[in-house]
């Protein structure tokens, strides 16, 4: 193991981490953070990293790992207390057939992750109430969020994706996603360096018919002809022009005179010499 690479990798990406916490407000002084492990290589990277942050943080706050027992056929029950034991790291397991209520509800070739996600999700928010967490961080990273911002565009006509940080459907919990600056590429190959006790997904993440699945191998077509693809897509999350885009409730377009040119987002440049609609 290439221990001073391992290291730069850590430290860039606790910075990233540190980033996206610090530009989205997402942990506050005396925040208890529940933080949900999975046994997969983006949980165990953000549990290590915030563990790392908050050694060095001038804001103080506490950590409680969390894990999800949804009594999937083999898993190994054993391997996420050994390692929370020896990080000496608070942590939870909590105990809940999921697997079973979505084997009988979802029909055969009919992909799981909907019923899934609520079942977890629901579950993830009653323990933290349980416990006293008033943040719940969850491990998604920078390609989670372009995946997912074409999946509502493609399935559900709709400009939206995961955001770094919101409130809970039940209005109890704050969610955090504090890797949302970070590569998957990346966190891969810190989580080897690591050599975390990875656990694979059994129920949802190895259906064949994800659409997820299709969406991810788009975009990695793209970033094999055009490098940091994904990157320009996430920082256009961050640069959105309502007066430039259709919705009429983000922006009153009925409204809009031409004296009012000057308190527009941005200026027409739909026909600049060099752009692709001034080339055609």
């Amino acid at each position: 193991m290439n221990k001073p690479e391992e290291h730069r990798r850590r430290k860039r990406l606790r910075r990233k981490t540190g980033e996206a916490i610090s530009d989205y407000d997402m942990i506050q002084e005396g925040d208890r953070v529940m933080v949900c492990v999975s046994g997969g290589k983006d949980s165990y990277a953000m549990l290590d990293l915030l563990l790392d942050l908050k050694k060095i943080s001038p804001v103080r706050f506490d950590l409680v790992a969390v894990n999800l027992d949804q009594k999937q056929p083999g898993f190994p029950e054993d391997v996420l207390p050994g390692y929370l034991d020896k990080l000496g790291v608070e942590y939870l397991i909590v105990e809940k057939n999921t697997y079973r209520i979505v084997k009988e509800k979802v029909p055969d070739g009919k992909t799981m992750c909907g019923l899934c996600s609520r079942l977890r999700r629901g579950t993830l928010y009653e323990t933290a109430q349980r416990i006293g967490a008033t943040k719940i961080a969850l491990g998604h990273h920078m390609d989670d969020l372009v995946e997912t911002l074409f999946l509502n565009m493609f399935h559900g006509s709709r400009l939206k994706t995961m955001p770094p940080k919101l409130v809970s459907d039940d209005k109890k919990n704050i969610v955090i996603r504090p890797l949302v600056y970070c590569r998957e590429r990346e966190l891969a190959t810190f989580a080897k360096q690591r050599d975390y006790p990875i656990i694979p997904c059994t129920l949802c993440g190895s259906q064949p018919n994800l659409e997820r699945v299709r969406i991810k191998k788009m975009l990695a077509e793209w970033e094999r002809d055009s490098p940091n693809r994904v990157v320009s897509v996430f920082k256009s999350m961050q640069r959105v022009t309502r007066s430039h885009m259709l919705d009429r409730d983000l922006y009153d377009f009925s409204a809009l005179r031409a004296e009012h040119a000057a308190c527009l987002d941005e200026r027409d440049g739909a026909f600049d010499r060099g752009s692709s609609i001034a080339a055609l």
